[in-house]
């Protein structure tokens, strides 16, 4: 039988009762970790910033998807086409039979300046470099009568064809660009004022007047002409003509 004095005494067997602070008769705080709290936040902060990442993954795989429409940028260039329709001014039938064509490069050099006065004052120098074609044809509309004579036979037939002429230069301007290009001091102010909107056009022009030159030099025609004969050889000799002859006039 336990003694009356024990029976006032604390026990450890009671689980359930917490230990309390002697001055505040409350519960013991639990005890701190090493380091204070700052691991619990930080892993939080990861936690929050991981859950965002994932949020943005998501929301571009949607959009990739075309589930969600496209998030644009409020700043970003655009760009407005105001031109007016194109106006068709005339239609012309051809019938030219082009027979060859000739790719052409030339490099403009091209400088403006004045009499004693220095370069870096008042100065223009373009390099340019230009590329184009110029095609060689024949005009089977400039046929006149009796530019074909059949024999008596069916065996033979003379054509008289128009010598070929060259087209006009065509200037390709994907593939012409200014490789180099200097201006002096006044030529830099004129172009912030206004500049001189004919001084591209000229460039361009003086590329086509060399093309040309160089196309009339080249032998372009002469192909054509030996082209066109083979043609017509041949088409003619498929209707059963065993003889053809091809001669050019002069135009």
């Amino acid at each position: 039988m336990a003694r009356d004095g024990d029976i006032n005494q604390p026990t450890s067997t009671f689980a359930d009762h917490e230990p309390r602070d002697e001055d505040t008769g409350r519960p013991d705080a639990p005890p701190v970790p090493p380091g204070g709290g700052g691991g619990g936040a930080a892993r939080a902060l990861l936690w929050v910033l991981g859950a965002a990442a994932m949020a943005v993954v998501v929301l571009l795989g949607v959009q990739t998807t075309g589930l969600l429409p496209e998030f644009r940028n409020p700043f970003s260039k655009e760009q407005t086409d105001r031109t007016q329709p194109a106006l068709l001014e005339s239609m012309q039938d051809l019938s030219r039979y082009v027979a060859a064509e000739g790719n052409f490069q030339v490099v403009v050099d091209l400088e403006n300046d004045r009499r004693n006065v220095p370069d870096w004052l008042l100065n223009q120098r373009t390099l340019f470099v230009g590329s184009g074609s110029v095609e060689a044809y024949v005009d089977f509309g400039a046929l006149s009568e009796g530019a074909i004579v059949q024999s008596a036979d069916g065996k033979s037939v003379e054509v008289k064809l128009p010598a070929p002429q060259l087209a006009e230069t065509n200037l390709d301007l994907d593939k012409s660009y200014v490789f180099a290009e200097e201006r002096g001091l006044l030529n830099r102010v004129g172009d912030l004022i206004g500049g001189d909107p004919n001084r591209q056009q000229q460039v361009y022009q003086l590329a086509e007047d060399r093309i040309t030159a160089a196309a009339r030099d080249s032998g372009l025609t002469a192909r054509a002409e030996e082209n066109t004969r083979k043609m017509l050889t041949g088409l003619l000799a498929s209707l059963g003509f065993e003889q053809v002859t091809i001669t050019y006039t002069a135009t």
